[in-house]
């Protein structure tokens, strides 16, 4: 099998059957949270997020990513003090709360079968008829711009109290404007780099590289790559525009950092699961693999 023809069989998303699992173990673990009283009177939005929501997963990467995300409460920041002075809460859902009442939910919709011991997920472990997932507690967050506006988004507390902000409404508009603008070959190409990830790493070729990390890189390529006449050129222009703009050091010029797929935060920064040099190595690696030539 050619390289061309090998790429092109990477295109596609997970199987059919994957996908139905994916969608019984989304719907089972809304299930688990309408089922548990203590949640009756609380606000909650519950939505898929990651390569799951954004249709690039692959079948070897086919777990279901579900937030619970509670409205009663938002949490802010503001980019000047004094822009925004809200009303103090007094209800009792605290981050504790959430999460121990979450716990609880899952824990009775599938005994024997969740993991409680990570910082920030719940992990439910997969099934004949289901997939893992990953359930992750949190809360309205808004940041408050100078001038007026403001950013909407969610806010993760993970158990030793520290927290992360998420944009996944962000992640998800500029993954499917991006995939629109090039004629539907962005996501494509996500799962063909996610395919060759795994390739790779099958055969020992290179360590694990996330996910999500691998869809930030592709999404940083410009739009005309993604639109040439083949596969091996799009994987080509990808491949070398990540090796290439990856070279030496986080630039001091906000301005020419990259970012992560919402826009919203720079993809590069301390407390990433990954740096610069993780993208250059994992390009450089695939490049070999592939067998492309200069």
């Amino acid at each position: 099998m050619g390289l061309e023809e090998k790429l092109a069989g990477w295109t596609g998303p997970s199987s059919s059957t994957e996908q139905d699992k994916q969608e019984r173990t989304e719907r089972m673990i809304r299930e688990a949270i309408k089922e548990h009283a203590a949640f009756d009177s609380c606000d909650l939005r519950i939505y898929a997020k990651g390569s799951y929501a954004n249709n690039t997963n692959v079948k070897t990467d086919s777990d279901v990513d579900i937030a619970v995300q509670c409205r009663d409460v938002m949490y802010w920041d503001e980019a000047r003090p004094r822009i925004h002075t809200p009303s103090p809460y007094q209800g009792i859902w605290t981050p504790a709360k959430l999460r121990s009442e979450l716990r609880n939910a899952l824990l009775n919709k599938f005994p024997g079968q969740v993991d409680t011991s990570g910082s920030t997920a719940f992990r439910i472990h997969s099934g004949s008829a289901r997939v893992d997932a990953d359930v992750v507690p949190c809360f309205n967050y808004r940041y408050y711009f100078v001038g007026g506006g403001h950013r909407d988004g969610a806010k993760v507390f993970k158990k030793d109290g520290s927290n992360l902000i998420n944009y996944p409404d962000q992640q998800l508009t500029n993954g499917r404007d991006k995939n629109n603008r090039t004629s539907q070959y962005y996501k494509k190409t996500v799962r063909i780099m996610k395919r060759v990830e795994n390739a790779m790493v099958h055969d020992g070729k290179h360590r694990e590289v996330p996910s999500f990390f691998i869809e930030c890189l592709v999404y940083h390529c410009p739009d005309d790559i993604f639109l040439r006449s083949t596969w091996e050129g799009t994987v080509r222009g990808v491949i070398s525009h990540i090796f290439h703009g990856l070279e030496g050091a986080e630039p001091e010029d906000n301005s020419k950092r990259w970012l992560e797929v919402s826009g919203c935060k720079y993809l590069f920064q301390p407390g990433q699961a990954w740096t610069r040099a993780d993208g250059w190595a994992f390009a450089k690696a695939a490049w070999n693999y592939l067998g492309l030539k200069s």
